[in-house]
């Protein structure tokens, strides 16, 4: 293979034009056939491991210095990593195809038997940082709901993700699938990505998967429907019944298992029967994990190494080994506080009241809320798909990660046997 260090730009308006065609021949294709793709795929990013990590090496270098270290972090491949990217989509082809699931019916006293059909959204645009995991798991999501995909990954990943998008295509063209279902903007100026957003009648749906400015760019620029895949500062709330052990492994799991990534808890919310004998021991725990803790008023008086929070504090997603920790007077105050600064990612409750966990869950305003469960468990994988496309922190027309079906829309088959309206 020869190393995809320089490319020739292609326009952004052919990709859309091309990945048009290419989704509608990719809907008539059987599941199966899209199931034997992901696995030709994943079977040829692991005969291709020695050869990405090597193209990734030379990405890595060059962001040294210039990116954070959690987004370098992100930007780094492994064996273990590949290997990780070719087993969810494996994990994705042995999911239930939704491409004709039959929602539901029902028949009209008119005798017209009415069904809600899952048919795919088309073509799907995902704009990303620098994770090259997400060329592996938007095309293998893509590619068996259905969809073409168009890939638009940082310039810090640019050899790295032509290298896996190269592989990718290859082998999902020798099991059958159209030209062009598989395809990456390898041009990362602002300009093509504005042109991106911009598709309408060409990309059905667009995915942003970054910071704050994407967000921005997207909501200022876009004319085709996007979701946004938005930032995860995420709570932990320890409430006052909560088993001290538990409590203490969720939250230090939650904080630094991988502090880098969107749904790593950034605050500590504590109720204030916990301050004086669980709380100290806890922050101790986090401070042996390198975490820096900025605390309020009450946190730095019972643990003088706290640094103090402010106001800022309660909304910034660190992403680093950084925590903020509030101490309130009861749930209602910790469920004030995660809404009025969450995200809507992920947001825990630790508790052994079951009515606290049912108002907590009831009232929090997220995408997903756990009980008993640390934050780093909203993930795509982790629930079962294989991968994500995303996690929506908004409410339409998805919530949460998102999996196969937030890739299909709905349409209606209307059987009748003659039938007309008077």
């Amino acid at each position: 293979m020869n190393d995809p260090a320089t490319v020739s730009l292609t326009t952004v308006r052919t990709l859309g034009e091309r990945a048009k065609v290419a989704s509608a021949l990719l809907a008539q294709t059987s599941g199966e056939v899209r199931r034997a793709a992901l696995r030709a795929m994943a079977d040829a990013l692991d005969a291709g491991s020695d050869h990405l990590v090597a193209i990734n090496a030379k990405d890595v270098e060059a962001a040294r210095g210039t990116l954070t270290n959690a987004l370098v972090d992100r930007l780094t491949l492994t064996p273990s990593r590949l290997a990780d990217m070719s087993g969810g989509l494996r994990t994705i082809s042995e999911q239930p195809d939704p491409v004709g699931e039959v929602v539901e019916e029902w028949i009209r006293p008119n005798g017209l038997k009415i069904q809600k059909i899952r048919r795919p959204m088309g073509v799907v645009s995902v704009i990303y940082e620098a994770r090259p995991n997400v060329t592996a798991d938007v095309a293998g999501l893509c590619i068996m709901s259905g969809n073409a995909a168009i890939l638009r990954g940082s310039s810090s990943a640019l050899r790295t993700n032509l290298g896996i998008t190269k592989i990718l295509v290859e082998a999902a063209i020798g099991a059958g699938l159209p030209e062009h279902a598989i395809q990456l903007v390898d041009d990362t100026s602002r300009e093509a990505t504005v042109e991106l957003m911009q598709l309408k009648g060409l990309v059905d749906l667009i995915v942003p998967r970054g910071g704050p400015a994407l967000i921005a760019s997207i909501e200022a620029n876009a004319t085709v429907p996007y979701l946004i895949d938005g930032d995860g500062n995420c709570h932990v709330y320890v409430d006052r019944s909560a088993d001290p052990k538990m409590a203490t492994a969720i939250v230090v799991n939650a904080k630094t298992s991988k502090p880098s990534v969107c749904n790593a808890a950034e605050t500590l919310v504590v109720h204030s029967d916990l301050v004086e004998g669980w709380l100290p021991g806890a922050l101790d725990a986090l401070k042996q994990k390198g975490v820096e803790i900025r605390g309020d008023e009450t946190v730095c008086r019972v643990w003088p190494a706290a640094l103090p929070a402010t106001e800022e504090d309660w909304g910034t997603e660190y992403l680093d080994l950084v925590m903020a920790v509030r101490v309130v007077e009861g749930i209602d105050e910790a469920i004030a506080h995660v809404n009025r600064w969450g995200t809507s990612n992920a947001e825990a409750i630790v508790t052994e009241d079951s009515q606290a966990a049912r108002m907590f869950t009831a009232q929090v305003d997220s995408g997903t809320v756990f009980v008993n469960a640390s934050t780093r468990f909203s993930d795509g994988g982790q629930f079962g798909y294989g991968a994500e496309i995303g996690i929506s922190t908004q409410k339409l027309h998805a919530r949460g990660p998102m999996g196969l079906r937030e890739l299909t829309s709905s349409g209606y088959v209307v059987w009748g046997t003659g039938q007309v309206r008077t």
